[in-house]
């Protein structure tokens, strides 16, 4: 078992940034793939970003490439989503996913189904 507590969501202008941070517990977290998920209103889950067990490797939305930046601190058993340049587009409640297993990173991992473990979520709101 994993267990995951998301932190850092809030109000925020277009155009600016905040950080999302994942605290984990439980299993081994150093051995498992993570992923940041979001939900809009009225729309379905969709896919962020994920990173790999030792965060070498990293694979985000389109929506969202070279404005986020996911990473890891396995020391700390902390995941983190840095948003730079929000849009009001962006406004959700951010999840975050963690799988059974190290692999990860890639786009073979946008699926939610292939995450096992998910935190409450944090809402991110961009104003224009």
């Amino acid at each position: 078992q994993v267990q995951l507590v998301e932190s850092g969501g809030g109000l925020v202008q277009a155009g600016g940034s905040l950080r999302l941070s994942c605290a984990a517990s439980g299993r081994t977290y150093f051995s498992t793939a993570m992923g940041w998920f979001r939900q809009a209103p009225g729309k379905e889950r969709e896919f962020v970003a994920t990173i790999n067990y030792n965060g070498d490797s990293t694979y985000y939305a389109h929506s969202v490439k070279g404005r986020f930046t996911i990473s890891r601190d396995n020391a700390k058993n902390a995941l983190y989503l840095q948003m730079n340049s929000l849009k009001p587009e962006d406004t959700a409640i951010y999840y975050c996913a963690a799988r059974s297993s190290f692999a990860g990173g890639s786009s073979s991992y946008t699926a939610s189904y292939k995450y096992d473990y998910w935190g409450q979520g944090t809402q991110v709101t961009v104003s224009s």
